[in-house]
C-alpha cells in the first residue's frame, strides 16, 4: 500500500490541531508556532512573533536579543511583551499527559536538634527485623521439638525415608551459622552508618546552623583515619545514603568536598564556593549579569582565590547559564 507525502502531510495537519497545542510538532520551533496559531492569533505581536519563530529561531536559542530588535524592527518594551509571550509556550505540550511517577527519597538516618544538642537515630522503616527461627535452633539443642506452626515437610522428590539425623544436624548447623552471621552483618553495617553520620554532623555543624556556604572542606580519607576504617568502607557506606536534617535529605555523599585556599591561610571547600557564587548570581542585576570573570574578582574580594575557568565549571555544574544567557530586558 503506498501513501502519498501529501496524505501524510493531511493526517500529520489534522493531529497537529489535536489538543493540547503544540503536539505531533517535528521541531522545536514547530511547537512553538504552532501554539503561537492556534491560541494567540488576536495578539498585537502576532505577526512578529510568527516571523521570529519561522526565520529567527536561532537568534532566540542564542538569545541575542539585539538582533532580533534589529531583525524586527522592535523597541524594548515591544521587544519584552514579545520575550513574554514566547515564555508563556510550552516546549513539551505533550508532558501533561506523562504518567512516569515520582520516586521518593526514604532517609537512612534522622538527624535532629534536641534540646541544643544533635542527635542521630537509624530510620527503623529501612531496617528488616530478623530473627533465629527458634523451632530450628531448639533442633540443635535437643530440646522438645514442638511443632512448627503453618510449616509443610517437604520431602525430596521419590524419596521413602527422612534425612539421617546426623547429615540433619549439619545442614541445620551451617545455616544457622549463617543466619547469624548475617544478623551481625546487618548489626555491623548500622553501626557503621551510625558512626560516619556522627562524624559527618560533627564536622559539619556550621553547615547545619548556616547552610552551604558554611559547609567545610572534607574527603573521605579525612573520616577514614578518624574512625579507623578504610576509605573503601567510607565509600561503601556513603553511597546511595541519605540522611535528613532540619535543612532537608542529603545524600551523605553531599559532605564531602575538596577545598580552595583562602587569603587568610584557611580552606574553603567546593560546595561552599558554589554556593556563593549561586548567591551572587540571585542577587544580580538581571539587565547586566555578572560574568565568571567578575564573579571571579567578587570572591576574591571575600578572600577566596579561585581560577575564572573552576568558577565557570560550578557555575555550569548547576546548571546555571551563562552571563549572556541570563540578560533579561527590563
Amino acid at each position: 500500500l503506498l501513501i502519498e507525502a501529501d496524505e501524510l502531510e493531511a493526517v500529520l495537519n489534522y493531529i497537529q490541531h489535536l489538543g493540547p497545542a503544540g503536539v505531533a510538532a517535528r521541531s522545536l520551533g514547530e511547537c512553538l508556532l504552532l501554539q503561537l496559531n492556534q491560541l494567540h492569533q488576536t495578539h498585537p505581536l502576532f505577526k512578529k512573533a510568527q516571523r521570529l519563530l519561522q526565520k529567527h529561531l536561532d537568534l532566540l536559542e542564542k538569545r541575542d536579543y539585539t538582533g532580533i530588535k534589529r531583525a524586527l524592527k522592535l523597541t524594548t518594551p515591544k521587544l519584552e511583551e514579545l520575550m513574554q509571550l514566547i515564555r508563556s509556550f510550552d516546549p513539551k505540550p505533550g508532558k501533561v499527559f506523562s504518567t512516569a511517577t515520582t520516586d521518593y527519597i526514604t532517609p537512612d538516618i534522622y538527624v535532629r536538634k534536641v534540646n541544643g544538642k544533635w542527635k542521630i537515630s537509624l530510620n527503623g522503616d529501612t531496617q528488616p527485623e530478623l530473627q533465629i527461627n527458634h523451632f530450628y535452633a531448639d533442633m540443635l539443642e535437643k530440646k522438645p521439638i514442638k511443632e512448627a506452626p503453618n510449616k509443610t515437610t517437604v520431602m525430596p522428590q521419590g524419596s521413602t525415608k527422612q534425612t539421617a539425623p546426623k547429615e540433619a544436624t549439619h545442614y541445620i548447623k551451617d545455616n544457622l551459622q549463617q543466619a547469624r552471621w548475617f544478623i551481625k552483618s546487618l548489626e555491623n553495617r548500622n553501626t557503621t552508618i551510625i558512626k560516619v553520620a556522627k562524624a559527618i554532623i560533627e564536622r559539619q555543624l556550621a553547615f547545619m546552623q548556616y547552610g552551604d556556604e558554611a559547609m567545610k572542606p572534607m574527603v573521605l580519607k579525612d573520616l577514614a583515619d578518624q574512625l579507623g576504617l578504610h576509605e573503601s568502607t567510607i565509600s561503601r557506606v556513603t553511597t546511595r545514603k541519605y540522611m535528613h536534617t532540619p535543612r532537608g535529605v542529603y545524600e551523605f555523599k553531599y559532605f564531602f568536598s575538596s577545598h580552595v585556599s583562602t587569603d587568610t591561610g584557611g580552606e574553603c571547600s567546593a560546595t561552599a564556593i558554589r554556593a556563593m557564587i549561586k548567591k551572587l548570581i540571585s542577587e544580580e542585576n538581571t539587565s547586566k549579569p555578572l560574568s565568571d570573570n567578575k564573579l571571579t574578582n567578587l570572591l576574591k574580594e571575600q578572600g577566596i582565590n579561585v581560577a575564572r575557568r573552576t568558577v565557570a565549571k560550578y557555575r555550569e555544574a548547576m546548571a546555571i547559564p551563562s552571563s549572556h544567557d541570563r540578560k533579561i530586558f527590563a
